[in-house]
């Protein structure tokens, strides 16, 4: 009798065709991958403003006027140390500011948006690309 063998396993070309697909896949995705981080550090950033526009208000509540003030430290900044600067524009006056959170780091990637501000009023503006009205909503969401 005589018994036949079976092989069992891939050929090469099997194996270089589902190289190539996961390849295509890869670059497909990481693009995308790296735009959505991208915007969620901007989120969060625009999440870190408005809180320091809250404590600009608590301040001007408690000594009617935001001279004098510092930007604290919070879990918000520390934990986008690496992607923002959060500081003063200008040292705040008794009736305005202007906090600005400047992209550094891998953030600096992140042309359309860039350097995200808020005044004492509570409007919020961009500086990069996509500064314009609707462009610009799109990047403090």
């Amino acid at each position: 009798m005589r018994s036949i063998h079976t092989n069992k396993g891939f050929t090469l070309i099997e194996l270089m065709i589902t190289v190539a697909i996961i390849g295509i896949i890869a670059a497909v995705a990481l693009p995308s991958y790296q735009e959505h981080v991208l915007r969620t550090r901007r989120g969060a950033a625009s999440g870190c403003l408005t809180e320091f526009a809250q404590l600009m208000e608590k301040r001007y509540a408690t000594n009617m006027s935001y001279a004098g003030t510092t930007l604290p430290s919070t879990t918000c900044t520390s934990d986008l140390t690496s992607f923002y600067t959060f500081a003063f524009a200008a040292d705040p006056t008794a009736t305005a500011y202007t906090v600005n959170a400047t992209p550094t780091g891998a953030q600096t990637a992140d042309t359309k948006c860039a350097t995200l501000t808020i005044v004492e009023t509570g409007k919020k503006t961009v500086s990069g690309t996509e500064s314009s009205v609707d462009e610009g909503r799109a990047c403090l969401k």
